[in-house]
């Protein structure tokens, strides 16, 4: 409530009303690793969290551009778009499952191939989804973060937000983040570190490109950008 959390309400009310958004629930998760993170169906039924380590690490303007962020996910509908463009890696899922369930259990020879072609089929259909849409997640965190660059006007402050968050994770006990695995994909930073390989398999863009393109918006927004 504002009572419980004057300060985190007072900048969400006054980024919302720049955005012209409605004001989202506000929610904190009682846990020293700093990170946060936005759900909700549309633009009315949206909830904005962050953890307390996020707010004892964060500066105010830090906070503003991460708390930015988030809102930005939620102007964009990105849990709505998310869901939608799982559906097809979902039916294919289930149906590779019920290959392996049901489909050995034909004595039809013919019936048995048929099942291992479909099985075959949604097993591609199911890959080629899942690494689309990892690469839809990573276009929708960069877009978060330029919507938050444009709100704020600040993308410098973003940038170290997002650089003390990473830090912090990186010093979070490994069984604290094993706990956080179930909203990872939601952290505005991942609880858990990517390699190179890695990358193409992530819900979330190299923290280097996203520092790069945050200094682009910087320079752009001084006019210093060529």
């Amino acid at each position: 409530s504002p009572q419980e959390a004057p300060e985190p309400h007072a900048l969400i009310e006054r980024l919302c009303v720049q955005a012209d958004l409605p004001k989202p629930r506000i929610a904190v998760a009682d846990t020293t690793m700093p990170n946060a993170f936005a759900l909700g169906r549309s633009k009315k039924h949206a909830t904005v969290c962050a953890t307390t380590g996020l707010m004892n690490t964060l500066s105010p303007a830090e906070l503003e551009g991460v708390m930015a962020h988030e809102l930005s996910h939620i102007a964009n509908r990105d849990v709505m778009v998310m869901t939608l463009a799982g559906f097809f890696a979902s039916v294919a899922s289930m149906i590779v499952q019920a290959g392996f369930w049901f489909g050995g259990e034909s004595d039809d020879e013919d019936g048995a191939l048929g099942w291992l072609a479909i099985m075959a089929i949604a097993a591609v259909v199911y890959c080629i989804s899942f690494l689309l849409l990892r690469a839809l997640s990573r276009y929708r965190e960069f877009a978060a973060d330029r919507g938050a660059a444009l709100l704020t006007g600040r993308p410098s402050a973003l940038s170290s937000a997002l650089m003390k968050i990473t830090d912090g994770i990186a010093h979070t006990p490994k069984g604290d983040l094993r706990a956080q695995g179930a909203v990872s994909a939601f952290y505005i930073c991942p609880a858990s570190a990517t390699s190179a390989i890695g990358n193409l398999f992530s819900t979330h863009p190299p923290m280097e490109k996203r520092i790069e393109r945050l200094s682009h918006y910087e320079a752009q927004l001084q006019g210093t950008s060529r």
